[in-house]
């Protein structure tokens, strides 16, 4: 599955036969298992493409228990959705999948979150960037004007290694104590050095061992030496024009989805075994009920 495009992808999986394999060797790389005991005592039932368990009497697909859980459309159906977002960099929207792939919007809708669901499984945990960090935090929502025209906009805090990975997160507000956190939780203490604007709460960020350097956009002040937010502020491009060009719109209930979304892709940018670690996440992700994403 290295380096894999469309063509090799509707060559390589064009019977949900070939996507089922595929999956099961994912899912089973040492045999498959009955996925409720455990056991390995397993007969097929080809005529159904399901698992008996001799031990559990349980009846399993390899899809059971993932994100793919009791979906009726056709595995190179997903397959084909999972590869158009791994490869959109501006995103996949919904009313683009659901032409792509022939079927209803609802379908489509419903199989977009799922596919970010599973992107956003296994998140970074704890301080991971190091070297020298951008950061920087922006305003994403809607176009209300007037006095309370963030009334409808929500903070996300982003912070970037130099060529390297992208951390984002939505924060309730731009307080000191708010970044700072943020940096606490994204930032190692080993970092050389974190870049930012002249945010006033961003005064403190630096450590024994880490500098701490910023750029007056306010005195139309962008660039002074290597000290620059470029990086980061390319990030919140991405994902703005994702949602004027490809979106269109996007509720706040499901952002942090879409910021995971965003996330994944640009931290594998360059991985040759996108469209394969793709399916791994599917493999173990648990599944999302479409009653689930329109409920309150």
């Amino acid at each position: 599955m290295k380096n894999i495009n469309l063509v090799s992808l509707l060559d390589r999986y064009n019977t949900d036969d070939r996507c089922r394999d595929a999956l099961e060797a994912i899912r089973w790389p040492s045999g498959v298992a009955c996925p409720r005991c455990g056991d390995m005592d397993v007969s097929e039932i080809t005529t159904r493409n399901v698992w008996a368990c001799a031990s559990c009497d349980y009846r399993f697909s390899v899809t059971v228990g993932t994100i793919m859980h009791r979906s009726h459309l056709p595995l190179r159906k997903w397959f084909l959705a999972i590869y158009l977002m791994c490869e959109s960099k501006k995103g996949m929207s919904a009313n683009q999948l659901k032409r792509s792939l022939g079927v209803q919007y609802k379908t489509a809708w419903h199989l977009c979150h799922r596919i970010r669901e599973a992107m956003g499984n296994d998140p970074f945990t704890g301080p991971t960037l190091v070297g020298i960090v951008e950061m920087d935090q922006t305003l994403i929502g809607g176009k209300a004007k007037g006095k309370d025209w963030r009334d409808n906009k929500h903070w996300v805090a982003g912070a970037i290694e130099r060529g390297g990975r992208v951390r984002l997160e939505r924060i309730p507000d731009i307080r000191k104590g708010t970044i700072h956190d943020f940096v606490k939780r994204t930032i190692s203490d080993e970092a050389e050095a974190i870049y930012t604007d002249e945010l006033r709460s961003h005064v403190g960020l630096e450590t024994d061992t880490r500098r701490h350097e910023s750029v007056n956009h306010s005195a139309e002040e962008w660039v002074v030496g290597d000290v620059h937010t470029n990086s980061v502020e390319g990030v919140w491009s991405l994902f703005k024009r994702s949602i004027v060009g490809s979106f269109h719109k996007m509720s706040v209930k499901h952002m942090d989805r879409y910021l995971e979304e965003l996330e994944w892709r640009f931290n594998n940018r360059d991985n040759p075994y996108i469209f394969r670690d793709a399916l791994r996440r599917i493999m173990r992700t648990s599944p999302l009920e479409y009653r689930t994403l329109i409920a309150n």
